[in-house]
Parts: structure tokens; C-alpha cells; sequence
């Protein structure tokens, strides 16, 4: 087992977390081929992103709270196992509805991975030291959505979009594998007295009650929802709109999420000199600059894929900056309810980025502009959530029991 506390167990909880942009990511350039293959809309195979959020979203409200009473470790294990069967219905798939509802029961057991290593991530560090646990976790994750798209340009262009989905299926195992093998048990919670429905809506009342933690939720979720309108529209956009090819695509996709990166590395860097609202406030600028960089690319340069590097950029840089950092914000209060809050905060994210997704699916068309004006609108809204929660957000961190 590794010790809690060390940078082993860090980039294990990173590796980990790197599963589910995994999942999503790496089947990104075969979207226009899966079309063409189930005989499917644009906006049906859209879908299969959404319906996975929202299988993330309801798995995140189960396995938080199921953690806090039963442990971090065995949940996390029963998660893994889930998301491996759903990505092996996914890779054999012979219609769009059957990917669709596999891709759904994929995401409910992602849910779990994301939800435990942030509680983990809680239960072992306070403050800003968990912003920048959070935010060196976030570095070593954003490796995947580098690799992954240009992975799934590879497979698809040598062996189809289903050998995509058995490259998940592996990782999925090795995971298994490796929690049962190295992972230990960090949960603080004692079982809770009573029933463990009552218990859990216990949690979420009090975890919802926070005016603190709801204000780190709006800034998490307006910058998850521009994430989200990236890489729902991003595969259409850049090979219908742009014309690149599935290997292009995952070539101009890995290098674009090295501002996420940036923003990660940036994020543990200056939190703990400056504090959590300063360093939001930093990742809530480049979010809005980013976002209306792009739409001033789209609109004086609307056919040159070029311009649009630098603003997606500093966009997903800002993603890297607040999403870490607002997520450790949101959980300290609550030491004893971790996998709660966590689950409270996953599950609004993706219910979030469920709608944008579906919504951006159904705008696509012969332009960038749906997928734009949607990280434009979040980006700004994520600004002004930071400057309108600051005196909420600013009050001393005080635990809550």
C-alpha cells in the first residue's frame, strides 16, 4: 500500500481520475465515423456524450455518501467494475441507442473514480494544501486529454471506432488491479447511526445549506459548462468545419489542452502564496478573456484553424486554474461528509454539462459559432460569479461537522 501523504499516492489518485477524460476524449475523432457506421444523426452521436454525463451525474450522487458510511476503497473498486462492463457493451455495440445506453452506465461507473479521489484528497490534506494537491492531480490528469485524442485518431484510422472503447476496457482493468493492489484506506467517517437513506439526505441538506460551498459550485460549474461545449462541439467543428482529419483532430486537440495543464500547474503554484479568491479570480479572467478571444478569432478569421489555438488555450487554462481549486475550496468545510460534498458538486457539474452538451449537439451546424458562443457565455459567467460571491467566499474556512 501506498502512505497517505506521499507524491506517490498523488500521481496514483491522478492516474486514476485520468479514466474518465479517458472515456470521453479518446472516442472524440471517431464521432463522425460512428455516425456514418450506426446509420445515426450528428445529433444522436452527440448524445453519447451526454448521456454519459448524466450517468456520471446520478453515480456521483450515490457513491459519495455510500463512501462515507462504507469506505473509500471497496466503493471505488464496485465503481471500477461498473464502468469497465459499460465500456465493454460500448465496444460491441450494433446500434446508436445500444452505444447510447451503454455509454450511460460507462459514466455512472466513471462517477465513481472522480468522486472518490477528491473525498481521498480531502480526507488526507486542508485548505489550500488540498487546492494544491487537487491542482497537482489536475496536471498530472490533463496528460489524457494530450494522449487520448491522439490515440483515438490512431485506432480509428487503423482499426475503427469500437478498438477505441477496448483501449478503455484495458485501462479499466489495470485500475482495478491497481486500487486493490496499492490503494489504502483513508475514510475518517465512522458508519452513521440510522437509516443510510435519511443519513444521506442529512448530508446533502446540510452540504446544501453552505452559502460558501454553493458559491464555489457556481464558479465550477459555469467553467465545467464551457469545458463541456468544447468537447462536445470540438470533434464536429474542427473535422466538419475545419476539414481535419481524425488523426489531425487529435493532434490539434492534445496540443490545445496544454493550457489546461498550464492552468493546473499555475494553480498549485500560487495558492498557497495567495490564497484561494486571488487565484480563482486569476483562472475566472483568463476564462472570460479566452472565451472572447475566440469569438473575435471566429468572426474576423473564420476559416483559419490557426487563430483559434491561442484563445482555446488561455481558455483551458483558466479551466485548470479554477475547476482544482474551487472544488477544495467547496469540499473543506466538511471533513466528515467529503464524499457527500463531493458528490453534491460532481453531480450539479454534470448535470450542467449534460444540458450544454445536448444543447450544443442540436446548434451544430456549418460553423463554429454554437460550440464558441457557448465557452464565451460560461468564461464570462464564471468571471462574474467571482466578483458577485467574493464576500461569501472570503469569510474564514470554518469546518462543518
Amino acid at each position: 500500500m501506498l502512505s497517505p501523504g506521499t507524491f506517490a499516492l498523488t500521481a496514483l489518485l491522478a492516474l486514476l481520475t485520468a479514466l474518465g477524460p479517458l472515456a470521453m476524449d479518446l472516442y472524440l475523432p471517431s464521432l463522425p465515423a460512428i455516425e456514418a457506421a450506426l446509420a445515426a444523426s450528428a445529433a444522436q452521436v452527440q448524445l453519447t456524450i451526454s448521456v454519459y454525463l448524466i450517468g456520471f451525474a446520478i453515480g456521483q450522487l450515490i457513491y459519495g455518501p455510500i463512501s462515507d458510511r462504507f469506505g473509500r476503497k471497496p466503493v471505488l473498486g464496485a465503481a471500477l467494475g461498473i464502468f469497465c462492463v459499460g465500456t465493454l457493451v460500448c465496444s460491441t455495440a450494433p446500434t446508436i441507442g445500444a452505444l447510447i445506453a451503454a455509454r450511460a452506465v460507462q459514466g455512472a461507473g466513471a462517477a465513481g473514480v472522480i468522486v472518490l479521489t477528491r473525498a481521498i484528497v480531502r480526507d488526507l490534506y486542508e485548505g489550500a494544501r488540498a487546492g494544491r494537491e487537487l491542482s497537482l492531480m489536475g496536471a498530472i490528469m490533463g496528460v489524457a486529454p494530450i494522449v487520448a485524442p491522439m490515440i483515438g485518431g490512431f485506432t480509428q484510422t487503423q482499426f475503427g471506432w469500437r478498438f477505441g472503447f477496448i483501449v478503455i476496457l484495458v485501462a479499466g482493468i489495470a485500475a482495478i488491479a491497481v486500487v486493490a493492489r496499492l490503494l489504502p484506506e483513508t475514510s475518517r467517517s465512522s458508519k452513521p447511526a440510522g437509516h443510510p437513506v435519511v443519513a444521506l439526505v442529512r448530508s446533502f441538506a446540510i452540504v446544501g445549506r453552505n452559502a460558501g460551498f454553493l458559491a464555489h459550485l457556481g464558479i465550477a460549474t459555469a467553467s465545467y459548462a464551457g469545458l463541456f461545449a468544447y468537447i462536445s462541439g470540438s470533434s464536429f467543428v474542427l473535422q466538419g468545419v475545419y476539414g481535419l482529419s481524425p488523426l489531425e483532430f487529435g493532434l490539434f486537440y492534445g496540443m490545445i489542452s496544454l493550457g489546461f495543464i498550464a492552468g493546473t500547474l499555475t494553480g498549485a503554484k500560487i495558492v498557497t502564496r495567495h490564497g484561494f479568491n486571488r487565484s480563482l479570480g486569476v483562472g475566472a479572467a483568463a476564462l472570460a478573456g479566452g472565451g472572447l478571444l475566440l469569438i473575435a478569432a471566429v468572426g474576423f478569421a473564420p476559416s483559419r484553424i490557426a487563430v483559434l489555438a491561442l484563445p482555446m488555450m488561455i481558455f483551458l487554462a483558466g479551466v485548470g486554474l479554477v475547476l482544482p481549486l474551487s472544488m477544495a475550496a467547496a469540499l473543506h468545510p466538511f471533513p466528515e461528509r467529503a464524499g457527500a460534498a463531493s458528490s453534491f458538486m460532481g453531480s450539479v457539474q454534470q448535470v450542467v454539462g449534460a444540458a450544454v452538451g445536448v444543447i450544443i449537439g442540436h446548434a451544430l451546424g456549418a460553423s463554429a459559432w454554437p460550440m464558441v458562443i457557448g465557452i464565451a457565455v460560461s468564461g464570462c459567467t464564471t468571471l462574474l460569479l467571482w466578483l458577485a460571491t467574493r464576500d461569501v467566499r472570503t469569510r474564514p474556512l470554518k469546518p462543518h461537522t
